[in-house]
């Protein structure tokens, strides 16, 4: 499995990462912003400048995650535009989307089905997405 370390295209996995952070920003402000706001129980809060955490932290999330992925991806040898969509929907269902509504199902969470709802799908496309800039860019 190490070995795989040595095989990665590191320019593929910084390409993934900010595609996923760009997917991040727009699909929870542009997309879905009003209603993420509303799922968290933010609706009425005056908008606010986020903190840098809120910001650098899910790109230093991501980045590990796509690390992972690429370090899976030449372990099991996959190359194809195929072998990702596969790959990126068992991940992100299996592991993103499991984790992320396994978070969301708390009692500080105040509508944990509709956040996993408007942050499910998001978690899916970012796992197929990436998992492609990986095989595109070997």
């Amino acid at each position: 499995m190490l070995d795989a370390l040595t095989r990665i295209n590191w320019l593929a996995v910084l390409a993934a990462t900010v595609a996923a952070t760009v997917l991040g920003g727009v699909w929870f402000t542009a997309l879905f912003g009003k209603t993420y706001a509303t799922v968290l129980g933010r609706a009425y809060d005056p908008k606010a400048k986020p903190a840098p955490l809120f910001i650098v932290g899910p790109m230093v999330c991501s980045l590990a995650a796509i690390i992972t992925s690429a370090l899976l991806m030449k372990a099991l040898n996959l190359s194809s535009a195929g072998d990702a969509l596969v790959f990126g929907g068992v991940v992100g269902l299996g592991y993103f989307v499991a984790t992320m509504a396994n978070t969301a199902i708390n009692p500080n969470m105040p509508r944990p089905l509709m956040y996993s709802l408007v942050s499910g799908p998001y978690f899916f496309l970012m796992s197929i997405s990436t998992s492609l800039i990986l095989v595109a860019m070997p």
